[in-house]
């Protein structure tokens, strides 16, 4: 039986499978911008939007575990937030990128406190009748 998720943990299923879309839309443009002959000395496109695909599959399989009650799924979104927080640090100050590294780690930050909300994490300490 699958315990229905509150309202926190939706809203935070939201953020994380919206940074999925996100990194999989990356993927699209610079896969669209290599065909279109754009080289980088430092990265691949290909591989870059290949690793952005992986990570935006993995974020909206979590948003999705989340969104339905699966609680497996809040591991996965917790840590990838906390990944997020430092290539946001980096790519805010780091890279003087502030328009980009602000938002992420908004979100990130957004996320993680949604995921550690009394509701949250009551609804996380509930058992099932599957659970052994």
């Amino acid at each position: 039986m699958i315990v229905p998720s509150p309202s926190t943990v939706r809203q935070a299923a939201a953020v994380v499978a919206l940074e999925g879309v996100v990194l999989v839309a990356v993927a699209v443009v610079l896969v669209v911008r290599a065909f279109g002959g754009a080289r980088e000395v430092s990265i691949s496109g290909y591989g870059t939007a290949g690793w952005f695909v992986i990570m935006g599959a993995i974020l909206l399989t979590a948003g999705w575990a989340l969104w339905t009650g699966r609680r497996w799924g809040r591991g996965i979104a917790v840590f990838a937030q906390l990944l997020l927080l430092p290539v946001a640090w980096y790519v805010a100050v780091g890279s003087g990128q502030w328009s980009y590294g602000v938002p992420v780690g908004l979100a990130a930050v957004a996320a993680l406190v949604l995921l550690f909300s009394p509701s949250a994490v009551q609804w996380l300490s509930q058992t099932s009748d599957d659970d052994p």
